[in-house]
C-alpha cells in the first residue's frame, strides 16, 4: 500500500488505478472510494473489491488514527476525515467517484459530499452510524465515560455486541484486535464529534436535517426494517434507494461481501445510465 503526505496526516491507501494522474485511464465507470468505520481499517474492504465486475477502478484509505495511517493530536470529526479523503482525491487527479461508507465512514462520505459536492457522484451507507433513536443517544454519554476510563478494553468490549450469530468468526476476531491496538483518544474523540459535539448528525433529527440537503443519491443498505422505514423517509432523491440485510451484524460488508458486491454493481449501473433529476 502506498503513502501520501498530506499536510497534516500521512495517509495510507489503496488504488486499483494507476496513480496520481490517473482519472481518465484508470478502469470502466465511475471510481469508488471505499471508506470504512469507527475502529476500522481499510483491509476490510477485501473481500468487496475482490468480488466487484472486474475493470472498475477502486481506492480505499486507512483513516487518520486508524490503520497504517498517522495519528495527528487532534482533528477526528466526520469533516476533517472528509477533508483528508478531498486532498487524497486532488493528489490522485480523480473524477467524481460514489463514495462508500460504513458506519462512520456513512458519515464522512456524507461530510465529504456536503462539502464537496463536484468531487462525489452518489453515496452508498453501509448500516451508517447515523440516524440514532431517543434509547441509543441516552446510552452514549455514559459509554463516553467508559471509554476514557477504561480504553481500549471497554471498545473490544463494545464492537462483540456489534456481532451476531451470523458473523463469522474470523470477522469478529479481527474487529477486536483491531479496537484493541487502537489508541482510545482516537476513538473517543471520533465518537463525541458523531454524536454529542456541536453540529454532530448522529441523532436522527440532525441526520435528517443533513440528509435533505443532500443533491445527490444515497443507496442505504441496513440490517434492520425500522431503520430502513426511517431512511426511506430521510432520502429526498427519486434516485436514491434503502436496501436491508435483516440478520446480518453490523460489518455486514464483511460477512456478506459478493451479495454487496453485486448490489453495488447493479446499482452503479442504474446510476450511470439516469440522467440527474
Amino acid at each position: 500500500m502506498p503513502y501520501v503526505e498530506l499536510p497534516r496526516v500521512r495517509l495510507r491507501f489503496t488504488d486499483t488505478g494507476t496513480g496520481t494522474g490517473s482519472g481518465t485511464d484508470a478502469g470502466a465507470g465511475t471510481p469508488l472510494l471505499l471508506i470504512h468505520g469507527w475502529g476500522g481499517d481499510s483491509a476490510e474492504w477485501r473481500p468487496v473489491v475482490a468480488a466487484l465486475p472486474p475493470g472498475r477502478r477502486v481506492i480505499t484509505a486507512d483513516l487518520r488514527g486508524h490503520g497504517e495511517s498517522s495519528t495527528p493530536p487532534r482533528g477526528y470529526s466526520p469533516a476533517d476525515f472528509a477533508g483528508d479523503l478531498a486532498m487524497l482525491m486532488s493528489w490522485l487527479d480523480l473524477p467524481p467517484v460514489i463514495a462508500v461508507g460504513h458506519s462512520m465512514g456513512a458519515q464522512i462520505v456524507v461530510a465529504l459530499a456536503a462539502a464537496r459536492s463536484d468531487a462525489v457522484m452518489g453515496l452508498v451507507a453501509l448500516d451508517p452510524a447515523y440516524g440514532a433513536d431517543d434509547a441509543e443517544l441516552r446510552r452514549i454519554p455514559g459509554e463516553q465515560e467508559q471509554l476514557r476510563a477504561e480504553g481500549s478494553g471497554w471498545a473490544a468490549r463494545f464492537v462483540d455486541g456489534a456481532h451476531t450469530s451470523a458473523t463469522p468468526r474470523r470477522v469478529r476476531a479481527r474487529h477486536r484486535r483491531l479496537m484493541s491496538a487502537i489508541d482510545p483518544r482516537v476513538l473517543a474523540e471520533a465518537r463525541d464529534a458523531m454524536y454529542l459535539a456541536p453540529g454532530a448528525f448522529g441523532p436522527r433529527a440532525a441526520a435528517e436535517a443533513m440528509l435533505v440537503t443532500l443533491r445527490r443519491p444515497v443507496l442505504t443498505v441496513m440490517t434492520s426494517l425500522d431503520r430502513a422505514a426511517w431512511a426511506r423517509r430521510a432520502l429526498p432523491d427519486p434516485r436514491s434507494r434503502v436496501e436491508v440485510f435483516e440478520g446480518s451484524g453490523h460489518y455486514l460488508h464483511e460477512e456478506r461481501p459478493e451479495e454487496l458486491a453485486s448490489l453495488l454493481a447493479r446499482w452503479l449501473v442504474d446510476l450511470e445510465a439516469s440522467p440527474e433529476p
